[in-house]
């Protein structure tokens, strides 16, 4: 036991003898800026007779012996420094990590901010999230999911909450840009051989039949949004144009302008509007060729 005693003293005895060479110099070295300065300032008294003058060296001498003491105990104490530094750093790094996802997160939640990517109310879609933003804060984004699938229009009554670092990598898509009024797109399959251009007019008519009511205040307000953002926004009369994604196939791209609340409604009523008394298969086609066979 008092052989550990004396072990343990003089291990304390070696770290004290590691701090007391730095604290010695220390000591030494503000003695000596304090004697130093006491006998500038009493040469300073005695040789310069301008009152000016001398408040103007007694300024430069404090300076002088203060930045002297600064750098005499950054020498002194350097290897200390030098280890508190390496140790911050370490604190530093860990704590990076440590807060990787909370810091993306707060990153993406400045990315959306400047980026005026959309605003509550807006629908969007991010990876395979897509729905009407309702809230949205420094870490997280929260949606009303719209589903299924990107052409679906319906909200399927979950509530998603997306970590706002996903806006710093991944791109966001805004399907409410115009806000007011929007340009809603739907497709319509068919195969060649089905009358498909007899549907196109359909749909063109039905299209142009349930937006009359407010397709003129419409094209103002793309009006609006295009000289107020500087971009040429699309007409805003309803189309259907023709895409052949592949050997054998017709897509009717209806496209149409509508309220921001009543996509799904409006693509619903057209679609009723135009398939509920009319079959535009190849099978209806031959049965009209057999009834009328002398056209």
């Amino acid at each position: 036991m008092y052989t550990d005693s004396l072990t343990n003293l003089f291990s304390e005895f070696q770290f004290s003898e590691q701090l007391l060479r730095p604290v010695i110099s220390t000591l030494i070295l503000i003695a000596a800026i304090v004697i130093a300065r006491a006998i500038l300032a009493k040469f300073i008294r005695k040789s310069v007779r301008s009152t000016d003058l001398r408040r103007r060296w007694f300024v430069h001498t404090r300076n002088a012996l203060l930045l002297l003491m600064v750098v005499g105990l950054m020498l002194i104490w350097a290897e200390e420094l030098r280890t508190l530094a390496l140790g911050i750093v370490a604190i530093a790094v860990a704590f990076v990590v440590a807060t990787k996802e909370l810091i993306m997160c707060l990153t993406g939640s400045l990315v959306k901010s400047s980026g005026s990517a959309f605003s509550i109310g807006d629908r969007i879609q991010i990876k395979d999230f897509r729905g009407d933003v309702i809230d949205q804060n420094l870490l997280t984004t929260t949606i009303l999911e719209v589903g299924p699938g990107k052409h679906s229009h319906q909200r399927t009554g979950r509530m998603i909450s997306i970590p706002n670092s996903l806006f710093v990598s991944e791109p966001v898509t805004n399907e409410s840009y115009t806000h007011d009024f929007v340009l809603h797109v739907f497709t319509v399959p068919f195969k060649r051989e089905d009358n498909w251009h007899a549907a196109q007019q359909a749909l063109l008519e039905a299209a142009n039949r349930h937006c009359s009511d407010y397709v003129e205040q419409a094209r103002r307000y793309m009006q609006r949004m295009s000289d107020h953002r500087g971009i040429d926004v699309p007409s805003a009369d309803p189309r259907v144009t023709i895409s052949v994604p592949a050997a054998g196939e017709i897509h009717l791209i209806v496209r149409f302008p509508t309220k921001s609340g009543t996509r799904s409604f409006m693509e619903q009523t057209i679609l009723n509007d135009v398939f509920l008394n009319n079959d535009f298969t190849s099978t209806a086609i031959k049965e009209l060729e057999q009834q009328n066979p002398d056209n």
